[in-house]
């Protein structure tokens, strides 16, 4: 009957050595004004707690508690701003005065796009757009979903990503044209009608 209570005790002593979690990195953000967004003026003096990859909180820096071990970034000069909401996106393409739509979907191969989607990615995100809707690989297939997955696992920098893969048009009135009507050229979204 003692060797039940000895385990219990022994492997609580072994629990209490563990070391602790370490707690989620805190971090003070201290600019010389902050606008949230939600008033048409930003404010002096205010400061931003990110715990994490998440802000804490928002507000003049006599106002938020600051945990022991915080570091602090000083930003004199700057105003800090919200992170901006990309609505209409597509990271698997560049301008067409670089490359046509149809060399794009049609010529150049699927590693290619996906290396220029992971700079535009970055590229995004360094703009301060921290969301952004891609609506369309346009022909890329599901290397969306691959490259979200890649920012969110943290191998790759980029926006939170909100992903369509396929994007749907009309039958006819998109991708590329001019081919005889027996020859299915690829496209560069699912077609439907209805």
């Amino acid at each position: 009957r003692l060797m039940p209570a000895f385990l219990l005790a022994t492997a609580a002593a072994v629990a209490a050595a563990q070391p602790a979690a370490p707690a989620p990195n805190l971090e003070l953000l201290a600019p010389d004004r902050v606008f949230t967004g939600s008033e048409d003026a930003s404010h002096d003096g205010w400061v931003v707690l990110v715990r994490g990859d998440r802000i804490a909180a928002v507000g003049p820096r006599s106002q938020v508690s600051v945990p022991p071990g915080t570091q602090t970034l000083a930003l004199p000069g700057m105003t800090l701003l919200p992170g901006f909401i990309e609505g209409h996106t597509h990271l698997f393409l560049h301008p067409y005065n670089e490359t046509s739509w149809n060399d794009q979907v049609l010529k150049e191969p699927l590693s290619l796009r996906t290396a220029r989607a992971v700079n535009h990615a970055q590229a995004t995100l360094q703009a301060g757009f921290t969301t952004a809707r891609d609506l369309g690989t346009e022909g890329a297939g599901y290397a969306d979903a691959g490259l979200k997955q890649a920012i969110e696992e943290g191998i790759i920098p980029g926006p939170r990503l909100l992903i369509s893969s396929h994007a749907i048009v009309a039958t006819g009135s998109y991708g590329p044209k001019g081919y005889a009507p027996e020859f299915r050229a690829p496209q560069g979204a699912e077609e439907a009608d209805g």
